[in-house]
Formats: C-alpha cells, structure tokens, sequence
C-alpha cells in the first residue's frame, strides 16, 4: 500500500503540466523557440538587385560580399589624396544595413598613420558610402540589422 501511494505521489508530481494554464504552455513554447533561435546568424544576407534572392545563403552572403566590395573600390578610387610618406596600412570599417536596406558607417578605425597623411580621410570615406541601399537581411521572414566590417587597405608604393 505504501509503495502504491508513493507512486501515485510521484506520479502526480511528474504530471503537473496537465496542470498548467493556456497562457503558462505557451509561454513556455515561446520561451523554448526563443531559446532555440541562433540570433548570431540570418536566414538570407542582404541583397543588391544583381543577386539571386532564390539561391543558397552561401552564394546570396557571396554575391554580397562581392558586390559591397565593388562598390567601395569604385568609391575609394575615386578619391585623389596627395602623401608625403608611403603609406602601406589597413584600417577597418564597420558598417550597419538596418531593418529597411540602408548602410551607414558605423565606426571608422582611428589610424594614426593613415590621419597624418590624410587629414580628412574619414569624413571623404563616410560621405562616399553614405549613399548604399540593398534588400535588408531577413530573419524567420523579419527585415533586422546586420553588422559588418570590412578592411581597406592603403598602399601608395
């Protein structure tokens, strides 16, 4: 008998959530998916109108990478700067593409070196790139903010 009430005990215990309301099971669904998503990655990059939307995430983060890459170059080759050292150094920018597809620079690593020879090289590299729009990235169907960065590296050899 005792064996039977500790069973019926334990039972009991192990079957609360035949208990539990509506409201607190669907929370706890919620908070399981919520749990479950990799908020570090998207489901589809963001996209410039020559990129495949149907292609795998690879090739779209790809097609990404390369037309963002070209754009800059374009942007970057455009400017004339006149140097009285050699300058052969890296500075790194970061970038947003909010929820509706516009890029703004984020932060421009302070260098030192690349500032001495070019005073106003941040404020010509921010209003060269102010001006980019792409499709935004889309997680689980929803237009969010992606961070990037990306080096430029100065050579005047």
């Amino acid at each position: 008998m005792r064996k039977l009430l500790v069973l019926c005990f334990f039972g009991l215990l192990a079957s609360c959530e035949l208990f539990m309301s509506k409201e607190d099971k669907t929370q706890k669904m919620v908070d399981e998916e919520l749990l479950a998503i990799d908020w570090n990655d998207v489901d589809k990059y963001p996209l410039f109108e020559d990129c495949d939307e149907m292609a795998t995430k690879q090739v779209q983060r790809d097609c990404f990478q390369s037309e963002i890459l070209s754009h800059f170059s374009q942007a970057l080759d455009s400017l004339e700067f006149q140097v009285d050292n050699d300058l052969n150094d890296t500075m790194y920018v970061d970038f947003l593409v909010d929820e509706h597809g516009f890029i703004s620079i984020l932060n421009l690593e302070e260098n030192s070196n690349i500032l001495k020879e070019i005073e106003d090289f941040n404020a010509q590299i921010t209003a060269r790139l102010k001006d980019l729009t792409v499709a935004p990235a889309l997680k689980r169907g929803n237009p969010v903010s992606l961070r990037f960065r990306l080096p430029i590296v100065l050579n005047t050899n």
